[in-house]
């Protein structure tokens, strides 16, 4: 082999290894990503003081990138922040919990209609897709080979916004995977006290079907999913709150 060529390798190789190395985020990014990781897994409890200098030192970031993070967390009614208390973890209620599930029961079935009304065979093609990822992971979960992790977690967020992608609105659905995000920390908090299985993944075929069949009744399916969930949840915050 020439010169030439070997050289040649070499420099494709270099690019290749340069491209397939992606740079890393800005420290604000960062940190904002890993505390909202936290808070949404239960990691950092609900209602946990937030104090800089231990963030500080265990992100290795410094203030200004830190507080920022924590201020687009506020934004998100992720965390809390407080003049003379400085910032916490956003607690979990009753009351918050029947506000998120009232705000999904009219955003995400009306945005399901407008998905119905305009979707396209795009659209169709991304609910089925997801509904099978979905569907794949979930009868894992339903035969013990898998708990309700990160990936279940994934899925579903997923399939819930690929039902109402073909809304046409940007703002809507970003709208509504804020509302998921933050109802997510409840089904976490409750998951380890589910006493009754529950059958979500014919929950969730009966709402693709009826979705992509355009049927009205979907948007029912997913008002009674909805008021499942929060029904349990609230059940589970009674008992451990009083």
């Amino acid at each position: 082999m020439s010169a030439n060529r070997r050289s040649g390798m070499t420099l494709q190789g270099s690019r290749l290894t340069a491209a397939a190395v992606a740079p890393k985020p800005p420290l604000t990014e960062q940190a904002y990503q890993t505390l909202r990781e936290s808070i949404l897994r239960g990691t950092i409890v609900a209602g946990e003081r937030l104090k800089i200098d231990v963030l500080q030192r265990d992100l290795d970031v410094s203030s200004s990138p830190l507080r920022e993070a924590l201020n687009r967390l506020v934004a998100e009614n992720l965390v809390v922040a407080d003049e003379r208390r400085g910032f916490r973890a956003a607690p979990v209620t009753r009351k918050d919990l029947t506000d998120l599930a009232t705000i999904r029961a009219v955003v995400e079935p009306g945005a399901l209609v407008e998905s119905m009304r305009a979707g396209s065979d795009v659209w169709e093609s991304q609910v089925v897709a997801a509904f099978y990822r979905l569907d794949r992971i979930e009868r894992r979960v339903n035969a013990g080979e898998l708990a309700r992790d990160d990936e279940w977690t994934a899925r579903h967020k997923e399939f819930h916004l690929a039902l109402i992608s073909g809304c046409g609105s940007e703002r809507l659905v970003a709208l509504y995977s804020g509302l998921f995000d933050q109802s997510e920390r409840y089904r976490r908090l409750s998951a380890s006290f589910r006493q009754k299985p529950r059958d979500t993944a014919s929950e969730h075929k009966k709402l693709m079907e009826a979705s992509l069949a355009r049927d009205p009744v979907a948007a029912v399916l997913l008002r009674q999913h909805i008021d499942l969930t929060a029904k349990h949840l609230t059940a589970v915050l009674c008992e451990l709150q009083g």
